[in-house]
């Protein structure tokens, strides 16, 4: 059999349910159905949230904070993006001293570079901690479908690429009814599992001054349901500490799922979705919100008045998009382009604020002053 039609009967031997690449599976397909109450979509549009009592999602401003969407597997572009962010050199190192990166979910899936990209943003992380800087990865939809040990958009080498992964236990009764070729996978994704607790330690949604960041959206609801709240809940059940996935996360409008402010064309102010996104602004103490999850086939794109901006450029082999990243520095939003900087030349770690495009114009989108 050739390699298409055994990834095809993978696939349909791993699921019941049919594709929808916009919407999460209806069903949990692994550790258990969904629990615990999901927020309330009914009561966004008519009651503005509290402002957020726990706040440990947030950390402090920053001097410089770049942000990078969906990479999804391709580690060529997921290079790239990091070095138009003045954030490593040739050799993967980090030279981006004190800059705070952001990476809003979904590393994985549709790619062969899957593990090699998780491992790279987890070691970033402890080099930018060094540094005096820091490298915040988040989950996206991609990553809680694989602990979910949904494999919908998984190539046959991403399959593979966890074969390697050392002291898997393949022989779980979780894992019987998996096929064996997806087993490995399955092991390293299953709550508890190797690669399930790397994914663990990484946030749903955090703030970096006042920047709020997730894959997806946050609405009204997710912060009447407590932003930490959700950070916790999903890492409990990643690390294997509780039976199923919380609600919050599994539902069609959870903070990895949501596209209320991706729209096209872009919503406007005033508009449902940008009053919804000024609730959450509000309760959030934050000016701006950064999303990824829907392609944007021409480049970062913003909306509601620069409230909102979208990065997720496609810049997979998948999508075939150009890699892009997302500068803030004070009030001052910009996007990165291969064009408009040549980053991965800074010349020292203190030099790393130079890295930032001094042609703005040259730039997808030229620098907008927040209003």
């Amino acid at each position: 059999m050739s390699a298409a039609p055994r990834l095809t009967a993978l696939l349909a031997a791993l699921l019941a349910a049919g594709c929808d690449a916009d919407r999460p599976a209806s069903t949990a397909h692994g550790p258990a159905a969904a629990a615990s109450s999901p927020p309330s979509r009914s009561a966004d549009a008519t009651a503005s949230p509290p402002p957020d009592a726990d706040r440990s999602y947030a950390y402090p401003a920053a001097e410089r904070v770049v942000a990078i969407g969906d990479v999804h597997g391709d580690l060529a572009a997921t290079r790239a993006a990091l070095r138009i962010a003045g954030a490593i050199d040739g050799a993967d190192r980090w030279i981006g001293g004190k800059l705070v990166l952001v990476q809003t979910g979904d590393e994985i899936d549709r790619g062969d570079g899957e593990q090699e990209i998780v491992d790279l943003f987890d070691r970033l992380a402890v080099e930018a901690r060094a540094a005096g800087g820091a490298v915040y990865a988040l989950n996206g939809n991609h990553e809680v479908m694989n602990v979910q040990l949904d494999f919908r958009y998984v190539t046959e080498g991403g399959f593979k690429d966890f074969e390697d992964v050392p002291g898997l236990d393949t022989s779980g009764p979780r894992l019987t009814p998996v096929p064996p070729p997806a087993r490995a996978r399955a092991a390293a994704f299953v709550p508890g599992g190797p690669y399930a607790k790397k994914l663990a330690a990484r946030d749903v949604i955090i703030a970096v001054g006042d920047t709020v960041f997730t894959h997806g959206g946050v609405l009204p609801a997710h912060t009447r349901y407590g932003v930490a709240r959700i950070n916790r809940e999903v890492r409990a059940w990643m690390e294997g500490k509780s039976p199923s996935a919380p609600a919050v996360i599994a539902a069609e409008d959870s903070p990895v799922w949501a596209r209320l402010y991706s729209s096209e064309p872009p919503p406007s102010p005033g508009s449902p979705p940008c009053a919804a996104l000024d609730q959450t602004l509000a309760a959030m103490s934050a000016k701006r919100m950064v999303v990824g999850h829907t392609v944007q086939r021409h480049g970062v794109t913003s909306a509601c008045g620069d409230k909102i901006w979208r990065i997720d450029v496609g810049m997979a082999s998948h999508y075939g998009g150009k890699p892009a990243a997302l500068e803030i520095v004070g009030d001052t939003v910009r996007v990165l382009t291969a064009d408009a900087t040549k980053a991965a030349e800074a010349p020292s770690a203190t030099d790393a604020t130079a890295a930032r495009p001094t042609n703005a114009t040259n730039a997808t989108n030229a620098a907008k002053p927040k209003k």
